[in-house]
């Protein structure tokens, strides 16, 4: 039995997220109040009559402020009682929500005469701060238009076998941001970079004539070779802390040589090894 929680600040795309799960079989409800949630595990999950086996649920701060704050202690209840519980929290930057808000002309859940919406978001944050706490996985949606998180949601619950943690790498450029997202993050910008050959600008990281220019650069490897063994030190430990998810984001100057490559390269690595790993390249989306 299986229950995805969906919960995460207006705007950032819980809908598109609960769109998704929906499509993949998941029996889906929104904006169910927290306090409601062993009585819908008992009746849906837990019934022996129920052919549900699976369901996502939407919570987000229109929940009574007593309930948000009682959520990991429900949780753990409801995983006391054999149901694989997992929650995952979509966020996005203050400028991005605002900018969403404007253009679609939705109203937030919080805003009124007297709150505004920059102030409503600040406070959804700290509201919805207990769901945050406890989530497996956070998604940071500003730079993911509705394709792509779409495409992220699918490949974060493909191939999942219990007791084994979903790895991401994901290379991205320092000029757009770090991943807020990320457990991980590595600097490659010490690396030479292929930008500054004229010919190699218009390929990226997985294009032959940038790997043949990377490959042959000893610091290169170096760099690869060190990550991998950092990696393969540390990822047992976090699995055994029960993790289900691991975002390791690999970031050069703009995201499309340096990083492209030694994502490509590490999760080839990993691939051999383990049974559930994604590539995400943020910039050439």
């Amino acid at each position: 039995m299986r229950l995805l929680i969906i919960s995460g600040m207006s705007g950032s795309g819980k809908s598109v997220a609960l769109n998704v799960l929906e499509d993949l079989g998941y029996y889906c409800l929104d904006n169910l109040p927290v306090s409601l949630l062993p009585a819908f595990a008992e009746r849906v999950l837990i019934n022996s009559r129920s052919r549900v086996n699976k369901a996502a649920i939407g919570i987000d701060a229109r929940n009574l402020t007593g309930d948000l704050s009682s959520f990991p202690e429900i949780i753990s209840r409801l995983k006391e009682q054999a149901i694989e519980c997992q929650i995952y929290f979509l966020t996005a930057d203050e400028d991005t929500l605002l900018k969403r808000f404007s253009e679609t002309r939705r109203r937030h859940p919080l805003t009124s005469q007297t709150v505004p919406l920059a102030d409503a978001i600040k406070r959804e944050g700290v509201l919805l701060e207990p769901i945050a706490a406890s989530a497996d996985l956070r998604i940071e949606t500003s730079h993911t238009n509705v394709h792509q998180l779409r495409d992220l949601i699918v490949e974060r619950l493909q191939d999942l076998h219990p007791g084994t943690m979903s790895i991401l790498f994901e290379s991205f450029g320092f000029k757009n941001g770090i991943p807020a997202d990320a457990d991980f993050v590595f600097d490659v910008r010490c690396l030479p970079n292929p930008h500054w050959q004229p010919r190699l600008r218009p390929f990226s990281g997985r294009d032959k004539p940038v790997i043949d220019f990377l490959e042959a650069e000893p610091l290169v490897d170096q760099m690869s070779k060190q990550l991998c063994e950092f990696m393969n030190t540390w990822i047992p430990h976090f699995e055994a802390d029960n993790r289900s998810y691991m975002t390791v984001a690999i970031g050069c100057t703009g995201g499309q040589h340096r990083s492209v490559y030694l994502v490509e390269r590490l999760a080839r690595h990993f691939q051999r090894i383990r049974v559930n790993v994604q590539v995400r390249h943020r910039e050439l989306s």
